[in-house]
């Protein structure tokens, strides 16, 4: 065990921060009295920690997992960018059995963060109107692919820059995403032509919208067609944020402030 021990001793001689994925409170407090930075990450704050960050995804790819956590630290400035971090998580199961080492600044910036950190809408409602994209994405409708819009935030002026397709099923109502009832719902309406449109704390105000922003100089990546070209243009015009899945090569995109900021593959998480 020498030879281990003293890699192990190599390994940790110079790190300046830890960030514990998902940590047991036993876990959390031995690190807790460490002499540097802690920070936990997580879709729950579940042991109290001091600095804290929320995954909006629980990533079973622990490089992915890490690189939006460690992108959330930075962007809560709890790291900087020329620290290097021990990252504990569990891989396998609950137990901590991942031990990484890394240096902050080697991830770029994937937008991730400021989706969930800067955007008007409340960040537990961009999470829910996320996964309901990537559960879509993964088991399509009926088995078969399909595509979505969801615009989340600033609901009234993108209800100003769209028309009705067909009648609303949610006018008048108080259904919330995040309900599994009314993401079921979500769900069943995707198949059908238009734009999801949700309020900042999550109502949904209508379904079957035609965005109507004006296109004209959106940039979005070539080979992405009208929905694509639809939620830039509507984020470009107003403070919402719009989620896409693809219905031709299955990924989920968010769009922000006109361009896109995310990429996800609904089969990764």
């Amino acid at each position: 065990m020498t030879a281990v021990g003293n890699f192990l001793e190599e390994f940790t001689d110079d790190i300046e921060g830890v960030c514990l994925f998902s940590p047991s409170s036993s876990v959390y407090s031995t690190f807790a009295e460490a002499d540097l930075p802690v920070v936990v990450i997580g879709i729950e704050n579940t042991v109290d920690a001091e600095t804290f960050v929320e995954l909006p995804l629980e990533f079973r790819d622990p490089t992915e997992r890490i690189r939006f956590g460690v992108e959330g630290a930075l962007g809560q400035d709890a790291v900087e960018e020329d620290m290097t971090l021990l990252c504990l998580l569990g891989s396998f199961g609950g137990d901590m059995d991942t031990v990484m080492r890394v240096r902050a600044g080697a991830f770029a910036d994937s937008g991730v963060y400021d989706l969930f950190a800067n955007s008007r809408a409340d960040p537990s409602v961009v999470r829910d109107v996320l996964e309901v994209a990537v559960e879509l994405g993964k088991k399509g409708q009926k088995g078969k692919p399909v595509g979505a819009l969801f615009v989340v935030g600033d609901a009234g002026k993108v209800m100003n820059k769209s028309r009705p397709l067909s009648y609303n099923p949610f006018e008048k109502s108080h259904v919330h995403v995040g309900d599994p009832i009314v993401n079921v719902m979500l769900k069943e309406f995707s198949r059908l032509d238009g734009a999801f449109v949700i309020s900042d704390s999550g109502k949904i105000v209508s379904a079957y919208r035609y965005l109507e922003p004006s296109a004209e100089g959106v940039d979005i990546p070539k080979g992405l067609g009208a929905r694509h070209m639809a939620a830039g243009a509507v984020t470009r015009d107003t403070n919402a944020i719009a989620i896409v899945l693809s219905e031709s090569d299955g990924l989920v995109r968010a769009f922000k402030g006109g361009e896109l900021i995310l990429e996800l593959d609904p089969e990764d998480y």
